[in-house]
């Protein structure tokens, strides 16, 4: 299939599995350049799986993933890493390093993809984190930060290298209210400013929803669904009402799989 130059990312027969789990089977993804592409889905659908794979920190068992016409698979080690520099890196728990203040974790990726001065990277820093309104946190450690201060850290070092492409493991994770609003305010403002690929995988419906163009839901090992956000609120697939409601009960069940309720309950002790 030939590379289309509108997608930033291109994924085509993915498989990949731990041990006899099956993660993905067969999945083709398209993520565009210059959007913000969300991957949602029920817990343990391989949301940041597919985050790893698309790193290279994963090999898939079968198809392929390019990055920017590149593909992963060929990439020599220094090649790979050239191309990681060119991707910024959201972790779901912030990642920052606990021994380094914040100004160091922004720092960080600059000094080792960079040969810049100092007096250079201290200016990027410091632009970085009044992007995220925490200029004047530059001198605290990790400990230090509320949740979601060391989240919009962790934003600031992400966009240090000013990368073609980011991905968000789950950023409103644990947010308070104020906490989640900022950072839906700054993964917008990125998009707007920057013009950035982005890709968001999370549970938070109605804030991903909100700045993503283009949505894919995954269940049992594949692609279910996907289009703009308000196509799929509207759909009549089973498995995407229950998932865009939040319906309890439905193609994916409340109960696990168990014998009769009152066959066990009669029976003998366990």
């Amino acid at each position: 299939m030939t590379e289309n130059k509108d997608n930033f990312i291109e994924i085509r027969g993915l498989s990949f599995g731990y041990g006899n789990k099956v993660v993905f089977d067969g999945v083709d993804m398209d993520i565009p350049r210059g959007k913000v592409t969300a991957v949602m889905g029920p817990s343990g659908t391989g949301k940041t799986t597919l985050l790893r794979l698309i790193g290279a920190q994963l090999t898939p068992d079968a198809g392929t993933v390019r990055v920017d016409g590149q593909l992963l698979s060929s990439l020599r080690r220094d090649e790979l890493f050239h191309l990681r520099a060119r991707m910024g890196m959201l972790f779901q728990s912030g990642a920052l390093f606990t021994d380094m203040s914040v100004f160091d974790n922004v720092a960080f990726p600059l000094r080792v993809h960079t040969g810049l001065a100092e007096s250079m990277i201290r200016d990027i820093v410091l632009m970085k984190l009044q992007t995220v309104g925490l200029r004047g946190a530059a001198s605290l450690m990790p400990a230090m930060l509320s949740g979601g201060m060391a989240r919009r850290v962790a934003l600031a070092r992400a966009t240090a290298l000013d990368p073609d492409f980011i991905m968000y493991d789950e950023p409103f994770v644990g947010q308070d209210p104020i906490a989640m609003g900022v950072l839906v305010n700054l993964l917008g403002s990125l998009k707007k400013a920057l013009g950035l690929t982005s890709l968001i995988v999370s549970h938070d419906l109605a804030e991903t929803a909100a700045i993503a163009d283009v949505l894919y839901i995954l269940a049992n090992g594949s692609v279910i669904a996907s289009g703009r956000p308000d196509e799929l609120q509207n759909s009549d697939d089973p498995q995407v009402t229950q998932f865009m409601k939040g319906l309890p009960d439905g193609p994916v069940p409340f109960h696990y799989p168990a014998k009769d309720y009152s066959e066990d309950m009669l029976g003998e002790s366990a």
